[in-house]
Formats: C-alpha cells, sequence, structure tokens
C-alpha cells in the first residue's frame, strides 16, 4: 500500500496537470470510480480545469474549477496498492524532459489497456493516466478526508506529543492509527522506530517529552528521506526485513513479529 511518500511523489506529478482545460475523461471502469456510473465524472469535469493537487497523509484530492470559473467539486485519487498517476506533456512537448511520470507506461505492448483505469486529456493534446494493473485504486468526487489525522510530515511539536501521551496502545498502532496522524503505513513505522531504536511494543503513553521529541524528528527525517528517494522501499531497515537477516547497525537477529494487526521486524537487541 503506497506510504505518504508514494502519495507525495504521485502528487507532484499530479501539479503536471494543474490549469490544462479538460476536453475528455473515460471513467468506464465502474469499480475504480465507484460510487460513480460511466460518464458521472466525465460530466462533472469536462471543460474544466484542475486547480490544485492536494494531499493528506495517504490522502490525495485535487479542487477543480468548470468551464465558466466556478468552483467545481473535487477529484480524489487513490493509488490502491500499486497504481500510478501518469502526467504526459503537451503535444510537441519532448514528454522525456516533461518530469511527470513516464509517459509509455499504459500504452506499451505489454500492458493491457483496460490496465489504465481512469484518463483525462486535455485541450493541449496530453493526458492524466491511473495505471492500476491490480484495479485496487479508486478516483471519485468529494472525497472525504475528515475522519483522518494531521498529516504526519506536517504534526507539529505539541500536536506530536499530545498524540503520543493520550494512547496506551503499542506504539507502532498508535503509528498507524490514520485517525490520529494519517500517511504512517507499515514499512515507514518499521523504518523510524528501528532508526530510533524504540520497541514497536512498547506502550505510547510511557515514552517521555524528550523521547516524543526525538521519535518526531526522526519521522521527519525518514519521511523527507522517502520522498527525495522515491518511496518507502529505500529505507535503511527495508532490506533486512526477512528470515536470517542481521540487523545492519549491532549485527543482532532481525526479529518478526505481529503488532498492531501487522507483520512487523525489529532489531533483538536495540529494540528490545
Amino acid at each position: 500500500m503506497p506510504e505518504l511518500p508514494e502519495v507525495e511523489n504521485a502528487r507532484q506529478v499530479v501539479e503536471k496537470a494543474l490549469d490544462r482545460t479538460i476536453t475528455e475523461i473515460d471513467d468506464h471502469d465502474e469499480y475504480e470510480c465507484r460510487p460513480h456510473r460511466p460518464g458521472e465524472i466525465a460530466d462533472a469535469l469536462v471543460g474544466g480545469r484542475l486547480t490544485t493537487a492536494n494531499r493528506r497523509g495517504k490522502a490525495m484530492w485535487c479542487e477543480t474549477e468548470t468551464a465558466d470559473g466556478t468552483p467545481g467539486p473535487s477529484l480524489g485519487v487513490h493509488l490502491g496498492m500499486g497504481g500510478r498517476i501518469i502526467v504526459t506533456a503537451p503535444d510537441g512537448e519532448n514528454s522525456s524532459n516533461y518530469g511527470g511520470g513516464n509517459a509509455k507506461v499504459g500504452v506499451r505492448e505489454k500492458d493491457k489497456p483496460e490496465w489504465t483505469r481512469f484518463s483525462m486529456t486535455f485541450d493541449d493534446g496530453g493526458q492524466l493516466r491511473l495505471f492500476d494493473k491490480r484495479r485496487l485504486g479508486r478516483v471519485r468526487l468529494e472525497p472525504d478526508i475528515d475522519a483522518l489525522g494531521t498529516d504526519a510530515a506536517e504534526m507539529d511539536r505539541d500536536e506530536f506529543r499530545t498524540m503520543i501521551a493520550a494512547s496506551a496502545a503499542p506504539l507502532k498502532a498508535r503509528l498507524l492509527d490514520q485517525n490520529a496522524i494519517s500517511g504512517i503505513g507499515n514499512l515507514l513505522a518499521d523504518e523510524v522506530l528501528w532508526q530510533s531504536a524504540i520497541s514497536p511494543s512498547r506502550r505510547a503513553k510511557t515514552l517521555d517529552v524528550d523521547e516524543a521529541d526525538e521519535l518526531r524528528r526522526v519521522l521527519r527525517r525518514c519521511t523527507r528521506a522517502a520522498i527525495r528517494k522515491g518511496g518507502v522501499h529505500t529505507g535503511e531497515i527495508i532490506p533486512f526485513r526477512h528470515a536470517d537477516a542481521s540487523c545492519p547497525r549491532c549485527g543482532a537477529p532481525m526479529k518478526r513479529g505481529t503488532v498492531g494487526g501487522r507483520t512487523t521486524w525489529w532489531c533483538s537487541k536495540e529494540q528490545s
């Protein structure tokens, strides 16, 4: 499942689609575009444009403007397990230098046409496409984001302290609670806790103020690094989340268990 860094990278790609007039939308996939019927998203957005690309945690959405310049419905896009956003350049521009995604994804010989679950064509000849082989993504109008907690990359020190101190749950479970803090997934949580040398099973409210502040600093550092490098899979501990692996910092065996309902890996010595 994409986590905050992957969704932020996708949001940056979507920014290439802003302020371009929408001339056509293919929203035929009733599962990916549920609960909308085919043509419903197109009817709402064709002739208008995307004005902003936003993100909170793992949620991404665009504000829109109609053809007459009035605010339109927001458009939510969820990547699912492996969806990718591709935004192609206007006709006549070099897509390889455009920076909006690989224009060949979804139209290569090995890619089935139906794997492009949603597409938006602009008057300049470019497109925004959601390529989703596993069909686990989602495109919908007016997505509900009100239940999400503060974005993990934006939570300030006092709010983070309060969020940690308010829970007796295992620390990893607390970090994964999207209502408390949004954007942290399984891999990022393991990375942050390993870098902090804190047990994922430790009760959240047992952290003192200094430990909570340090955890927040590590979270911000890990998040920024993952965004810069292209995703949470680039974390330092991620290659060592497997049987017979050793901690790359101290050499102790890595341990595996379930915390907060998720498969978890930690250093048997430094995170005991």
